[in-house]
């Protein structure tokens, strides 16, 4: 069974730094593509970034771009989001998503994506 389990959130000052990770087990391989999206209470869960099975397609939403960035490290079976000079408006639960099959393309739709990881809370305070 695939698993994803997400760390690193946190509660930080409007213009630090932080940084996500997200650990993937139970899958055959780890070149599947992977995102980061988040959620506020009664707000629908947005995308956040995407990346593909070698990191060479990566696709980061306008609101965070120049500020996140997503990456994957494939013989660790992870995937990071940097997330710098955050704002309140950044604060959100984060989660982990990965597609359910091989050579999937990146998207932002969440019904692209097969499995999710719990969520962390990033909290970020003005």
């Amino acid at each position: 069974q695939v698993r994803l389990i997400e760390s690193g959130g946190g509660s930080v000052q409007a213009g630090d730094s932080l940084s996500l990770s997200c650990a993937t087990s139970g899958s055959t391989f780890s070149t599947y593509t992977k995102a980061w999206f988040r959620q506020t209470p009664g707000k629908e869960r947005e995308f956040v970034a995407v990346i593909n099975w070698n990191g060479d397609s990566r696709t980061v939403a306008d609101s965070v771009k120049d500020r996140f960035t997503i990456s994957r490290d494939n013989a660790k079976n992870t995937v990071s989001l940097e997330m710098n000079s955050l704002k309140p408006d950044d604060t959100a639960v984060y989660y982990c998503a990965q597609v359910g099959s091989l050579g999937a393309g990146v998207s932002s739709a969440r019904s692209a994506y097969t499995y999710w990881g719990q969520g962390t809370q990033v909290t970020v305070s003005s």
